[in-house]
């Protein structure tokens, strides 16, 4: 682990704590626990350490939260690993056109969509709210594996930011889930992108394992207590934290746009 001030690193863990919870109630808790790392770590620490050591810390508190969502909330499983599995496929898609794209040419066009999200969601007061009236049918089951699934990984393996809202967006929508089951389902297509993008960090050395131990364990903590809030508070709840990270997010695009 690199020399790190003892005040930093409980910063570190702190960030963790509350990225775990962030991302168990709605997605998006990278938004905060990135950052964080790119600021904490010793100036000279190839950007690719934060990143992977961001996966192997974002997997155990996403892996946490998915068990826990498992155990209290009615969720598909075996539909959601199918949309994982697509997932995975479509980020390293998105991975191996990354690499000679732009992103700053698509980070406009992602906040206005961002911003319709948001006016819809407040315009319809009930989207997300009403649970689930039967077993999803083939063809939204599809629809979902298309857009959340491989749309989705696409976007998280050529940008990243906000993988998490945009699939719980798409969940809800696409298989008429509430909030709380779509963020439910999301933890599980997140533990499978998790997963792929770790293992390739992993093979590049590119991971902190003790850091990431540490810091793991606070994330494990609040993606844990994320998902019993979520629970407990219910889709109402979860709708003013989706509009909260939305705008968050189009608020950090903006900052990597114009500003930084």
């Amino acid at each position: 682990m690199p020399d790190i001030p003892l005040a930093m690193i409980a910063l570190l863990c702190l960030a963790a704590l509350a990225a775990g919870w962030i991302d168990a109630v709605v997605g998006g808790g990278g938004l905060l626990l990135l950052p964080v790392l790119l600021l904490g770590l010793p100036a000279g620490t190839p950007a690719a350490s934060a990143l992977g050591t961001n996966k192997a810390v974002a997997i155990v508190g996403t892996s946490g939260a998915a068990v826990t969502y498992a155990r209290n909330a009615p969720v598909d499983v075996r539909t959601a690993v199918r949309i994982g599995l697509a997932a995975l496929a479509g980020s390293s898609a998105g991975a191996f056109f990354a690499a000679g794209m732009s992103t700053e040419v698509l980070k406009p066009l992602i906040m206005v969509v961002l911003l319709l999200v948001a006016a819809f969601v407040i315009a319809r007061p009930a989207f997300g709210t009403a649970p689930a009236t039967g077993p999803a049918t083939r063809r939204r089951i599809l629809t979902a594996i298309g857009l959340a699934g491989l749309g989705i990984g696409f976007y998280d393996g050529l940008i990243g930011p906000g993988t998490g809202t945009f699939l719980v967006l798409a969940l809800t929508a696409t298989l008429h889930l509430d909030l709380v089951a779509a963020s439910a389902t999301a933890k599980i297509v997140n533990c499978c992108t998790n997963a792929g993008a770790l293992a390739t960090f992993a093979w590049q050395g590119s991971v902190l394992w003790r850091l990431a131990a540490l810091m793991a364990l606070f994330n494990l903590a609040g993606g844990t207590l994320g998902a019993r809030t979520a629970l407990k508070k219910g889709s109402g709840f979860v709708r003013v934290v989706l509009l909260t990270v939305v705008f968050a997010l189009v608020g950090n695009l903006a900052w990597q746009q114009w500003v930084a």
